[in-house]
Protein backbone atom coordinates (compact mmCIF):
# COMPACT_ATOMS: atom_id res chain seq x y z
CA UNK A 1 0.00 0.00 0.00
CA UNK A 2 1.49 3.42 -0.72
CA UNK A 3 1.54 5.88 1.57
CA UNK A 4 -0.05 9.34 1.33
CA UNK A 5 0.44 12.49 3.01
CA UNK A 6 -3.64 12.29 4.85
CA UNK A 7 -3.27 11.87 8.34
CA UNK A 8 -5.78 10.09 10.53
CA UNK A 9 -8.37 11.30 12.89
CA UNK A 10 -7.69 9.26 15.71
CA UNK A 11 -5.53 11.14 17.45
CA UNK A 12 -7.10 14.42 17.10
CA UNK A 13 -10.60 13.07 19.00
CA UNK A 14 -8.62 11.75 21.62
CA UNK A 15 -7.66 15.71 22.41
CA UNK A 16 -11.12 16.58 21.37
CA UNK A 17 -12.77 17.56 24.99
CA UNK A 18 -9.47 19.28 25.42
CA UNK A 19 -8.97 23.62 24.56
CA UNK A 20 -6.15 23.29 26.95
CA UNK A 21 -3.66 21.46 24.74
CA UNK A 22 -0.61 23.15 23.55
CA UNK A 23 -1.83 21.99 19.55
CA UNK A 24 -3.33 18.95 17.84
CA UNK A 25 -1.52 15.90 17.55
CA UNK A 26 -1.82 14.42 14.11
CA UNK A 27 0.87 12.31 13.75
CA UNK A 28 -0.56 9.48 11.30
CA UNK A 29 -2.22 6.09 12.44
CA UNK A 30 -3.36 3.01 11.15
CA UNK A 31 -5.55 2.25 14.56
CA UNK A 32 -8.85 4.33 14.83
CA UNK A 33 -8.76 4.93 18.55
CA UNK A 34 -11.01 7.56 18.38
CA UNK A 35 -14.17 4.88 16.75
CA UNK A 36 -15.46 4.38 19.97
CA UNK A 37 -15.62 8.59 19.99
CA UNK A 38 -18.23 7.79 16.94
CA UNK A 39 -20.61 5.54 18.14
CA UNK A 40 -22.78 8.25 19.72
CA UNK A 41 -23.65 12.04 19.14
CA UNK A 42 -21.97 13.24 22.67
CA UNK A 43 -18.46 11.58 21.12
CA UNK A 44 -19.21 12.85 17.48
CA UNK A 45 -19.66 16.69 19.11
CA UNK A 46 -16.40 16.18 20.22
CA UNK A 47 -14.93 15.07 17.56
CA UNK A 48 -16.17 17.63 15.24
CA UNK A 49 -15.42 20.16 18.13
CA UNK A 50 -11.50 18.65 17.66
CA UNK A 51 -11.81 19.26 14.12
CA UNK A 52 -13.43 22.68 14.27
CA UNK A 53 -10.45 23.93 16.57
CA UNK A 54 -8.24 23.35 13.64
CA UNK A 55 -9.40 25.69 11.43
CA UNK A 56 -7.68 28.50 13.48
CA UNK A 57 -4.93 26.22 15.85
CA UNK A 58 -1.41 27.07 14.61
CA UNK A 59 1.49 24.89 13.79
CA UNK A 60 -0.79 21.79 13.73
CA UNK A 61 0.73 20.39 9.92
CA UNK A 62 4.44 21.39 9.52
CA UNK A 63 6.75 21.76 12.95
CA UNK A 64 8.60 24.50 10.68
CA UNK A 65 7.09 27.88 9.91
CA UNK A 66 4.18 27.87 11.90
CA UNK A 67 3.80 31.09 12.56
CA UNK A 68 2.56 31.96 8.82
CA UNK A 69 0.63 28.44 9.41
CA UNK A 70 -2.56 28.94 11.85
CA UNK A 71 -5.08 28.02 9.78
CA UNK A 72 -8.00 29.04 7.16
CA UNK A 73 -6.81 32.96 7.98
CA UNK A 74 -3.42 32.12 6.96
CA UNK A 75 -4.23 30.91 3.50
CA UNK A 76 -6.54 34.47 3.21
CA UNK A 77 -3.81 36.43 3.96
CA UNK A 78 -1.13 34.30 1.80
CA UNK A 79 -4.08 34.91 -1.45
CA UNK A 80 -4.38 38.74 -0.24
CA UNK A 81 -0.49 39.24 -0.66
CA UNK A 82 -0.19 37.64 -3.75
CA UNK A 83 -2.55 40.45 -5.04
CA UNK A 84 -2.38 44.05 -6.21
CA UNK A 85 -3.90 45.43 -3.29
CA UNK A 86 -2.21 44.83 -0.54
CA UNK A 87 1.90 45.78 -0.06
CA UNK A 88 3.97 44.63 2.16
CA UNK A 89 7.05 47.00 2.73
CA UNK A 90 9.51 44.13 4.30
CA UNK A 91 9.78 40.86 5.24
CA UNK A 92 9.84 41.50 8.48
CA UNK A 93 10.95 37.92 10.26
CA UNK A 94 10.15 36.26 6.79
CA UNK A 95 6.50 35.33 7.57
CA UNK A 96 4.34 36.17 4.49
CA UNK A 97 6.84 37.75 2.50
CA UNK A 98 7.73 34.85 0.06
CA UNK A 99 4.30 34.67 -0.90
CA UNK A 100 4.14 38.17 -1.67
CA UNK A 101 7.42 37.52 -3.91
CA UNK A 102 5.80 35.05 -5.30
CA UNK A 103 8.95 33.43 -4.12
CA UNK A 104 7.74 29.79 -2.69
CA UNK A 105 6.51 27.07 -5.37
CA UNK A 106 9.92 25.82 -5.87
CA UNK A 107 10.26 25.34 -1.78
CA UNK A 108 8.38 22.26 -3.30
CA UNK A 109 11.21 20.20 -1.79
CA UNK A 110 10.64 21.38 1.72
CA UNK A 111 8.72 19.69 4.34
CA UNK A 112 7.85 23.11 6.27
CA UNK A 113 7.00 25.93 2.99
CA UNK A 114 3.87 26.82 1.76
CA UNK A 115 3.59 23.86 -1.10
CA UNK A 116 3.39 21.49 1.49
CA UNK A 117 1.79 23.16 4.71
CA UNK A 118 -1.21 24.19 2.61
CA UNK A 119 -1.29 20.55 1.12
CA UNK A 120 -1.35 19.05 4.47
CA UNK A 121 -3.42 21.32 5.98
CA UNK A 122 -6.59 20.65 3.97
CA UNK A 123 -5.81 16.85 3.60
CA UNK A 124 -5.42 17.06 7.13
CA UNK A 125 -8.43 18.78 7.63
CA UNK A 126 -10.33 16.22 4.81
CA UNK A 127 -9.22 12.94 6.69
CA UNK A 128 -10.65 13.94 10.08
CA UNK A 129 -14.22 14.44 8.55
CA UNK A 130 -13.95 11.46 6.63
CA UNK A 131 -13.64 9.31 9.36
CA UNK A 132 -16.95 11.65 10.86
CA UNK A 133 -18.85 10.89 8.21
CA UNK A 134 -17.84 7.25 7.73
CA UNK A 135 -20.35 7.07 10.99
CA UNK A 136 -22.98 8.27 9.70
CA UNK A 137 -24.95 5.39 9.28
CA UNK A 138 -24.43 4.08 12.96
CA UNK A 139 -24.19 6.96 15.30
CA UNK A 140 -26.18 6.59 18.14
CA UNK A 141 -28.12 10.01 19.30
CA UNK A 142 -31.12 12.05 18.17
CA UNK A 143 -31.46 12.50 14.61
CA UNK A 144 -31.41 16.27 14.57
CA UNK A 145 -27.95 15.31 16.11
CA UNK A 146 -26.16 13.01 14.20
CA UNK A 147 -27.69 15.29 10.84
CA UNK A 148 -25.93 18.56 12.33
CA UNK A 149 -22.62 16.57 12.88
CA UNK A 150 -22.78 15.04 9.69
CA UNK A 151 -23.48 18.62 8.52
CA UNK A 152 -20.78 19.94 9.67
CA UNK A 153 -18.27 17.58 8.03
CA UNK A 154 -19.56 17.40 4.78
CA UNK A 155 -19.15 20.94 4.70
CA UNK A 156 -16.03 21.15 5.76
CA UNK A 157 -14.77 18.77 3.11
CA UNK A 158 -16.05 20.96 0.23
CA UNK A 159 -15.11 23.39 1.80
CA UNK A 160 -11.58 21.86 1.74
CA UNK A 161 -11.80 20.75 -1.47
CA UNK A 162 -12.86 24.69 -2.77
CA UNK A 163 -9.68 25.86 -1.26
CA UNK A 164 -7.19 22.90 -2.67
CA UNK A 165 -8.84 23.77 -6.12
CA UNK A 166 -8.14 27.35 -6.20
CA UNK A 167 -4.35 26.78 -4.69
CA UNK A 168 -3.05 24.07 -6.57
CA UNK A 169 -4.70 24.32 -10.17
CA UNK A 170 -6.26 26.60 -12.62
CA UNK A 171 -9.53 28.91 -12.70
CA UNK A 172 -12.60 26.56 -13.12
CA UNK A 173 -13.49 28.26 -16.07
CA UNK A 174 -12.06 27.64 -19.35
CA UNK A 175 -9.75 25.05 -17.32
CA UNK A 176 -12.96 22.12 -16.55
CA UNK A 177 -10.79 19.55 -18.01
CA UNK A 178 -7.30 20.32 -16.43
CA UNK A 179 -5.44 18.23 -13.45
CA UNK A 180 -6.43 19.66 -10.03
CA UNK A 181 -6.39 17.66 -6.97
CA UNK A 182 -7.25 14.16 -5.97
CA UNK A 183 -10.44 13.25 -4.30
CA UNK A 184 -10.38 10.98 -1.14
CA UNK A 185 -14.16 10.61 0.47
CA UNK A 186 -13.11 7.25 3.09
CA UNK A 187 -11.17 7.17 5.84
CA UNK A 188 -7.47 6.58 5.68
CA UNK A 189 -4.41 5.81 6.97
CA UNK A 190 -0.71 5.36 7.14
CA UNK A 191 -1.42 2.50 4.67
CA UNK A 192 -4.11 3.69 2.00
CA UNK A 193 -2.80 3.96 -1.35
CA UNK A 194 -2.63 7.41 -3.44
CA UNK A 195 -4.94 8.27 -6.10
CA UNK A 196 -4.40 10.26 -8.97
CA UNK A 197 -5.34 13.83 -9.57
CA UNK A 198 -9.37 14.69 -10.89
CA UNK A 199 -9.70 17.42 -13.27
CA UNK A 200 -11.25 20.84 -12.35
CA UNK A 201 -14.52 19.62 -12.91
CA UNK A 202 -14.51 15.96 -10.44
CA UNK A 203 -13.21 18.47 -7.87
CA UNK A 204 -15.59 20.94 -7.79
CA UNK A 205 -18.47 18.42 -8.42
CA UNK A 206 -17.03 16.90 -5.26
CA UNK A 207 -17.20 20.04 -3.54
CA UNK A 208 -20.66 21.26 -4.82
CA UNK A 209 -22.11 17.03 -3.68
CA UNK A 210 -20.63 17.41 -0.14
CA UNK A 211 -21.96 21.27 0.24
CA UNK A 212 -25.70 20.29 -0.92
CA UNK A 213 -25.47 17.65 1.57
CA UNK A 214 -24.40 19.60 4.20
CA UNK A 215 -27.40 22.43 3.66
CA UNK A 216 -29.93 19.07 3.09
CA UNK A 217 -28.92 17.74 7.10
CA UNK A 218 -28.16 21.34 8.14
CA UNK A 219 -31.94 22.09 6.87
CA UNK A 220 -33.80 21.02 9.52
CA UNK A 221 -34.29 24.00 11.27
CA UNK A 222 -30.56 23.58 14.01
CA UNK A 223 -29.33 26.06 15.70
CA UNK A 224 -25.87 26.95 15.53
CA UNK A 225 -24.53 25.37 18.73
CA UNK A 226 -21.62 27.44 18.47
CA UNK A 227 -20.45 30.17 16.12
CA UNK A 228 -17.12 28.07 15.16
CA UNK A 229 -19.82 25.90 13.63
CA UNK A 230 -21.48 25.63 10.46
CA UNK A 231 -25.08 26.24 10.55
CA UNK A 232 -27.61 26.67 7.09
CA UNK A 233 -26.54 29.99 6.23
CA UNK A 234 -22.34 29.09 6.44
CA UNK A 235 -23.18 26.21 4.17
CA UNK A 236 -24.92 28.61 2.02
CA UNK A 237 -22.21 30.47 1.98
CA UNK A 238 -20.14 28.17 1.44
CA UNK A 239 -21.99 26.73 -1.83
CA UNK A 240 -22.19 30.70 -3.22
CA UNK A 241 -18.41 30.93 -3.12
CA UNK A 242 -17.90 27.41 -5.37
CA UNK A 243 -20.81 28.23 -7.30
CA UNK A 244 -19.24 31.76 -8.44
CA UNK A 245 -16.25 29.60 -8.77
CA UNK A 246 -17.94 27.38 -11.12
CA UNK A 247 -19.62 29.98 -13.37
CA UNK A 248 -23.18 28.66 -12.04
CA UNK A 249 -24.21 32.22 -11.51
CA UNK A 250 -28.06 31.22 -10.72
CA UNK A 251 -26.87 28.81 -7.96
CA UNK A 252 -24.76 31.38 -6.57
CA UNK A 253 -27.30 33.82 -6.77
CA UNK A 254 -29.81 31.64 -4.91
CA UNK A 255 -26.91 30.34 -1.56
CA UNK A 256 -25.78 33.89 -1.29
CA UNK A 257 -29.47 35.59 -0.56
CA UNK A 258 -30.28 32.53 1.89
CA UNK A 259 -27.01 33.14 3.72
CA UNK A 260 -27.64 36.51 4.30
CA UNK A 261 -30.51 35.45 6.75
CA UNK A 262 -27.51 34.70 9.15
CA UNK A 263 -26.34 37.82 9.71
CA UNK A 264 -27.40 42.07 9.53
CA UNK A 265 -25.55 44.81 7.76
CA UNK A 266 -23.61 47.38 10.21
CA UNK A 267 -22.12 50.09 9.95
CA UNK A 268 -19.92 49.20 13.09
CA UNK A 269 -16.89 48.59 10.87
CA UNK A 270 -14.12 50.05 12.76
CA UNK A 271 -13.64 47.76 15.90
CA UNK A 272 -10.98 45.84 14.54
CA UNK A 273 -12.96 42.67 13.29
CA UNK A 274 -11.88 40.98 16.25
CA UNK A 275 -15.52 39.76 17.73
CA UNK A 276 -17.07 36.43 16.26
CA UNK A 277 -20.20 37.25 17.63
CA UNK A 278 -20.61 41.05 15.93
CA UNK A 279 -24.20 41.62 13.80
CA UNK A 280 -22.31 41.06 10.44
CA UNK A 281 -20.28 38.00 10.85
CA UNK A 282 -21.97 34.52 9.33
CA UNK A 283 -18.64 32.42 10.66
CA UNK A 284 -15.92 32.73 12.82
CA UNK A 285 -14.22 31.32 16.13
CA UNK A 286 -14.67 32.71 19.39
CA UNK A 287 -11.15 32.49 21.44
CA UNK A 288 -11.27 33.06 25.50
CA UNK A 289 -8.00 33.36 26.62
CA UNK A 290 -6.89 30.13 27.48
CA UNK A 291 -7.15 28.86 23.96
CA UNK A 292 -5.74 31.94 22.64
CA UNK A 293 -2.12 32.45 20.97
CA UNK A 294 -0.30 36.13 20.68
CA UNK A 295 2.10 35.81 17.28
CA UNK A 296 1.15 32.67 15.58
CA UNK A 297 -2.63 34.07 14.65
CA UNK A 298 -3.82 36.60 11.98
CA UNK A 299 -3.98 39.87 14.21
CA UNK A 300 -0.69 39.56 15.22
CA UNK A 301 0.29 39.58 11.52
CA UNK A 302 -2.20 42.83 10.90
CA UNK A 303 -1.77 44.96 14.44
CA UNK A 304 1.16 47.61 14.43
CA UNK A 305 -0.12 48.18 18.13
CA UNK A 306 0.43 45.10 19.35
CA UNK A 307 4.64 44.53 19.08
CA UNK A 308 4.45 41.65 16.68
CA UNK A 309 4.76 40.74 13.22
CA UNK A 310 1.80 43.76 12.08
CA UNK A 311 4.56 45.85 13.28
CA UNK A 312 7.88 44.53 11.64
CA UNK A 313 6.58 43.86 8.79
CA UNK A 314 3.54 46.18 7.75
CA UNK A 315 0.35 45.27 5.49
CA UNK A 316 -0.82 48.49 4.19
CA UNK A 317 -3.44 48.59 1.27
CA UNK A 318 -2.18 49.78 -2.19
CA UNK A 319 -2.52 53.69 -3.06
CA UNK A 320 -4.57 52.28 -6.37
CA UNK A 321 -7.40 50.71 -4.27
CA UNK A 322 -7.08 53.95 -1.49
CA UNK A 323 -7.94 56.21 -4.53
CA UNK A 324 -11.28 55.09 -5.17
CA UNK A 325 -12.72 55.61 -1.90
CA UNK A 326 -14.41 58.60 -1.38
CA UNK A 327 -14.00 60.86 1.50
CA UNK A 328 -17.54 60.05 2.53
CA UNK A 329 -17.15 56.02 2.86
CA UNK A 330 -16.36 54.63 6.28
CA UNK A 331 -14.02 51.96 5.17
CA UNK A 332 -11.52 55.20 4.32
CA UNK A 333 -10.48 55.20 7.97
CA UNK A 334 -9.29 51.47 7.36
CA UNK A 335 -6.51 52.84 5.96
CA UNK A 336 -4.18 55.56 7.44
CA UNK A 337 -1.23 57.28 5.85
CA UNK A 338 1.62 57.15 8.06
CA UNK A 339 5.41 56.97 7.79
CA UNK A 340 7.95 55.10 9.58
CA UNK A 341 10.29 56.23 12.54
CA UNK A 342 13.40 56.52 10.39
CA UNK A 343 11.55 58.75 8.26
CA UNK A 344 10.65 55.89 5.26
CA UNK A 345 7.54 56.23 4.09
CA UNK A 346 5.27 53.22 4.33
CA UNK A 347 2.03 54.38 2.57
CA UNK A 348 -2.20 53.26 3.69
CA UNK A 349 -0.95 51.26 6.90
CA UNK A 350 -4.31 49.43 7.75
CA UNK A 351 -5.73 49.82 10.77
CA UNK A 352 -8.61 47.58 9.64
CA UNK A 353 -7.70 44.66 11.97
CA UNK A 354 -6.51 45.16 15.30
CA UNK A 355 -6.60 43.16 18.61
CA UNK A 356 -9.29 44.70 20.92
CA UNK A 357 -6.75 45.72 23.35
CA UNK A 358 -3.41 45.12 21.96
CA UNK A 359 -1.48 44.79 25.28
CA UNK A 360 -3.56 41.99 26.80
CA UNK A 361 -3.99 39.92 22.96
CA UNK A 362 -5.22 37.16 25.10
CA UNK A 363 -8.88 38.78 25.16
CA UNK A 364 -10.86 40.02 21.96
CA UNK A 365 -8.81 38.39 19.13
CA UNK A 366 -11.69 36.08 17.87
CA UNK A 367 -10.85 35.01 14.16
CA UNK A 368 -13.81 36.14 11.80
CA UNK A 369 -13.91 33.34 8.57
CA UNK A 370 -16.70 34.80 6.80
CA UNK A 371 -19.07 38.30 7.05
CA UNK A 372 -22.65 38.98 5.37
CA UNK A 373 -21.19 41.63 3.28
CA UNK A 374 -19.77 39.27 1.28
CA UNK A 375 -22.81 37.73 0.49
CA UNK A 376 -24.53 40.99 -0.68
CA UNK A 377 -21.76 41.32 -3.12
CA UNK A 378 -21.67 37.79 -4.16
CA UNK A 379 -25.59 38.24 -4.81
CA UNK A 380 -25.19 41.60 -6.89
CA UNK A 381 -22.18 40.19 -8.86
CA UNK A 382 -23.86 36.64 -10.04
CA UNK A 383 -26.88 38.45 -10.35
CA UNK A 384 -24.92 40.92 -13.10
CA UNK A 385 -24.49 38.40 -15.25
CA UNK A 386 -27.65 36.73 -15.32
CA UNK A 387 -29.95 37.99 -18.30
CA UNK A 388 -32.52 39.87 -16.67
CA UNK A 389 -31.15 40.92 -13.66
CA UNK A 390 -29.20 43.38 -13.35
CA UNK A 391 -31.93 45.74 -11.55
CA UNK A 392 -31.95 42.93 -8.72
CA UNK A 393 -28.01 43.83 -8.77
CA UNK A 394 -28.41 47.21 -8.61
CA UNK A 395 -30.92 46.96 -5.95
CA UNK A 396 -28.30 44.11 -3.57
CA UNK A 397 -25.70 47.02 -4.21
CA UNK A 398 -27.42 49.99 -3.55
CA UNK A 399 -28.33 48.25 0.16
CA UNK A 400 -25.08 47.23 0.72
CA UNK A 401 -23.25 50.27 0.23
CA UNK A 402 -25.74 52.45 2.16
CA UNK A 403 -23.88 51.19 4.96
CA UNK A 404 -20.68 52.37 3.85
CA UNK A 405 -21.36 55.42 1.88
CA UNK A 406 -24.23 57.76 2.37
CA UNK A 407 -25.99 58.99 -1.07
CA UNK A 408 -24.62 56.08 -3.02
CA UNK A 409 -27.00 55.20 -6.34
CA UNK A 410 -25.43 52.81 -8.80
CA UNK A 411 -28.90 53.06 -11.10
CA UNK A 412 -26.86 54.89 -13.61
CA UNK A 413 -24.23 52.16 -14.64
CA UNK A 414 -24.80 48.98 -16.28
CA UNK A 415 -22.69 45.77 -18.09
CA UNK A 416 -20.47 43.39 -17.51
CA UNK A 417 -17.32 44.42 -19.29
CA UNK A 418 -13.76 44.08 -17.13
CA UNK A 419 -10.45 45.61 -18.30
CA UNK A 420 -7.55 43.20 -19.67
CA UNK A 421 -5.85 43.96 -16.49
CA UNK A 422 -7.80 44.91 -12.48
CA UNK A 423 -6.73 48.43 -13.36
CA UNK A 424 -8.29 49.24 -16.46
CA UNK A 425 -11.42 51.27 -15.73
CA UNK A 426 -14.50 50.21 -18.21
CA UNK A 427 -17.07 51.59 -15.97
CA UNK A 428 -19.58 48.91 -15.91
CA UNK A 429 -22.09 47.80 -12.95
CA UNK A 430 -19.96 44.73 -12.78
CA UNK A 431 -16.71 46.12 -12.73
CA UNK A 432 -17.96 48.22 -9.56
CA UNK A 433 -19.65 45.35 -7.82
CA UNK A 434 -16.22 43.67 -7.84
CA UNK A 435 -14.31 46.66 -7.05
CA UNK A 436 -16.54 47.15 -3.98
CA UNK A 437 -15.60 43.56 -3.23
CA UNK A 438 -12.05 44.21 -3.41
CA UNK A 439 -12.23 46.94 -0.91
CA UNK A 440 -14.63 44.96 1.54
CA UNK A 441 -12.72 41.81 1.95
CA UNK A 442 -8.88 43.36 1.65
CA UNK A 443 -7.46 41.31 4.09
CA UNK A 444 -10.39 38.51 4.54
CA UNK A 445 -10.58 36.59 1.54
CA UNK A 446 -7.71 36.05 -0.54
CA UNK A 447 -7.42 38.42 -3.67
CA UNK A 448 -5.75 36.56 -5.86
CA UNK A 449 -8.54 33.92 -5.96
CA UNK A 450 -10.49 36.65 -7.50
CA UNK A 451 -8.20 37.33 -9.76
CA UNK A 452 -7.70 33.53 -11.33
CA UNK A 453 -11.49 33.20 -11.39
CA UNK A 454 -12.02 36.65 -13.11
CA UNK A 455 -9.39 35.52 -15.43
CA UNK A 456 -7.59 38.94 -15.52
CA UNK A 457 -4.06 40.06 -15.08
CA UNK A 458 -2.94 42.40 -12.81
CA UNK A 459 0.21 44.53 -12.21
CA UNK A 460 1.99 46.30 -9.70
CA UNK A 461 4.11 49.59 -9.60
CA UNK A 462 5.91 51.37 -7.22
CA UNK A 463 3.36 54.13 -7.46
CA UNK A 464 1.36 51.66 -6.17
CA UNK A 465 3.19 51.71 -3.10
CA UNK A 466 4.73 48.55 -3.74
CA UNK A 467 8.55 48.24 -2.91
CA UNK A 468 10.78 47.59 -5.88
CA UNK A 469 11.60 43.61 -5.21
CA UNK A 470 7.55 43.36 -5.02
CA UNK A 471 6.91 44.49 -8.39
CA UNK A 472 7.26 40.74 -9.79
CA UNK A 473 9.15 42.16 -12.99
CA UNK A 474 9.70 37.99 -13.61
CA UNK A 475 6.64 36.84 -13.33
CA UNK A 476 3.58 36.78 -15.77
CA UNK A 477 0.99 38.05 -13.57
CA UNK A 478 -0.24 40.04 -16.27
CA UNK A 479 -1.63 36.58 -18.55
CA UNK A 480 -4.88 35.17 -17.09
CA UNK A 481 -2.84 31.89 -18.18
CA UNK A 482 0.33 32.52 -15.79
CA UNK A 483 1.26 29.28 -13.71
CA UNK A 484 2.44 31.65 -10.88
CA UNK A 485 -1.13 31.25 -9.53
CA UNK A 486 -1.17 28.16 -9.10
CA UNK A 487 0.98 26.51 -6.22
CA UNK A 488 3.39 23.51 -6.68
CA UNK A 489 2.72 20.39 -5.20
CA UNK A 490 4.97 18.89 -2.66
CA UNK A 491 7.59 16.48 -3.04
CA UNK A 492 6.83 14.35 -0.47
CA UNK A 493 3.17 13.84 -1.76
CA UNK A 494 4.65 13.03 -5.36
CA UNK A 495 7.52 10.59 -3.41
CA UNK A 496 4.64 8.64 -1.71
CA UNK A 497 2.35 8.52 -4.62
CA UNK A 498 3.14 7.62 -8.13
CA UNK A 499 -0.04 8.66 -9.43
CA UNK A 500 0.86 12.38 -8.73
CA UNK A 501 1.70 14.87 -11.74
CA UNK A 502 3.82 18.11 -10.98
CA UNK A 503 2.17 21.58 -11.64
CA UNK A 504 4.70 23.51 -13.96
CA UNK A 505 7.44 25.79 -11.56
CA UNK A 506 7.49 28.34 -14.12
CA UNK A 507 4.81 31.00 -15.16
CA UNK A 508 4.31 29.73 -18.55
CA UNK A 509 5.88 26.72 -19.63
CA UNK A 510 6.70 25.68 -23.09
CA UNK A 511 4.74 23.06 -25.31
CA UNK A 512 2.32 21.25 -22.48
CA UNK A 513 1.18 23.02 -19.84
CA UNK A 514 2.21 20.79 -17.15
CA UNK A 515 -1.92 19.96 -16.15
CA UNK A 516 -2.82 17.83 -19.17
CA UNK A 517 -4.40 14.79 -17.43
CA UNK A 518 -2.70 13.04 -20.91
CA UNK A 519 -0.02 13.70 -18.67
CA UNK A 520 -0.78 11.92 -15.53
CA UNK A 521 1.60 8.65 -14.77
CA UNK A 522 -0.05 5.52 -15.62
CA UNK A 523 0.71 3.35 -12.95
CA UNK A 524 -0.04 -0.73 -12.47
Amino acid sequence: MKKILLLAIAAVMALATSCNEEKLNTNPTDAVSGEFMLENTNGGLMALNGTIRFLWQWGVTTTGNYHQCFGIQSYALMGDLMGEDMVMDNQGNGWFWYDYLYDVKDAYTSGTWRPYDCWNYYYTLISQVNYIIAAQETMQGPTADVDYIMGNAYALRAYSYLYLAMTYARSYIGHEDRLCVPIYTEPSSAGTEGKPRSTNEQVYTQAMNDINTAIELLGQGQAQKHCSHIDIYVAQGIKARIALNMGKYEEAYAAALEAINGAELTTEVLDGFNDATADDVLWGAEIIRDQGTTNPQFLAHMDIAFDGYGRDARKACSAWLYDQIPANDIRKDWWEYMALADGKTMGYQQRKFHFANAADPYVGADHIFMRVPEMYLTAAEAACRIAGKEGEAKALLNEFMSYRRPGYDCSNLTGTALGTLTTDKTGSLLEEILLQRRIELWGEYGRVYDIKRLRQGFVRTTDMGHPVAGLLNNRDCSNPESFDWVMTIPQKEIDANPYIVQNPISSAPEGNTGDDPALAPNVE
